[in-house]
């Protein structure tokens, strides 16, 4: 599961009951994690204090005596250096209403005990995937480029997932919280490609990623002679006090109503949250036009009250 030129995935497991962490910990070691075991709240709040930054993933145990899995989720939530960690609540409760309580204190990952081998590992493999995309951000916040701050307008034509992630991280830098803008924004870019340019369907994305090879049936895709010269564009402007970026795609559209708030009953697929995400974590708008390939998303540069004096 991990490339032999990237460092091992590290994730820590905590659950109450020896047997659900044991076989936790045999499926996991097996795909290629490294793992940790907690046995309750507490033990799982010191490994985080202690070595929070060593892990690429928490899955948390929602029900457990003492310190329960939502008061640690909401203890990470408040912390700096911990809120960013992606958490895979196990639960036994799958009722949307104990899903959509999960979600607002920050679990966009979910099982249901008991659970199914390829599911959790499409489960975890998401939740790691978000958490590494979140650190190259970072490292690509941290690179200056000068002259970048005098940019009014620029246009892009981009076609491939690299491509997204530099095109978004450039974008990035001319906004006050880099990492939560490149973040919603290469989600978006990368929707316009897979769903937008590739036709690639909630289903068949749902199907890529329990098998483990979302990526290369991603890059296989575009190598086909009737996708090989598509391309996504990009405007972005800064406009009173705004970042505005627009993306559009060569795609028919889709219901894009369905997926501006996160539903509940997505909360045990592998993909399905990535718009929600980004809206609620990384623009002050989210706005599809049309059929749905064409979206803007409005990030705010300014504070709000320089905004509405119209600085």
């Amino acid at each position: 599961m991990t490339g032999s030129n990237k460092p091992q995935p590290t994730l820590l497991l905590v659950d109450d009951e020896p047997f659900n962490l044991e076989i936790l910990a045999e499926h996991l070691t097996e795909a290629g994690y490294a793992v940790e075991l907690a046995s309750d709240g507490e033990e799982a709040w010191n490994w985080l204090t202690r070595a929070g930054d060593s892990f690429d993933a928490v899955l948390l145990d929602r029900m457990m005596p003492g310190l329960n899995g939502m008061e640690v989720l909401k203890r990470m939530q408040a912390h700096p250096q911990l809120s960013g960690l992606p958490v895979v609540m196990q639960t036994a409760v799958g009722s949307p209403e104990a899903v959509r309580e999960g979600m607002e204190a920050g679990a966009y990952y979910y099982l249901t005990k008991p659970f199914e081998r390829d599911m959790l590992l499409a489960i975890v493999a998401a939740a790691v995937a978000q958490h590494r995309a979140r650190r190259s951000v970072k490292q690509a916040a941290a690179q200056p480029l000068d002259g970048l701050a005098m940019l009014s307008e620029a246009r892009f034509q981009l076609g491939t997932l690299d491509e997204a992630q530099r095109v978004a991280a450039l974008l990035g830098k001319l906004t006050p919280a880099p990492e939560r803008t490149v973040l919603g924004l290469t989600e978006l870019i990368v929707n316009a490609i897979e769903h937008g340019n590739l036709g690639v369907g909630y289903a068949e994305k749902k199907a890529m990623m329990q098998s483990g090879r979302w990526r290369e049936e991603i890059e296989a895709l575009q190598q086909q002679p009737e996708h090989v010269d598509k391309r996504v564009k990009i405007v972005a402007r800064r406009q009173d006090g705004r970042l505005l970026v627009e993306i559009e795609d060569e795609g028919d559209g889709f219901d894009w109503n369905r997926f501006l708030d996160f539903d509940p009953a997505r909360a045990f697929d592998p993909n399905g949250r990535g718009i929600s995400m980004a809206r609620a974590m990384s623009f002050e708008s989210l706005a599809y036009q049309g059929a749905g390939n064409v979206v803007i998303a409005t990030i705010l540069l300014a504070p709000p009250e320089q905004v509405a004096g119209g600085l």
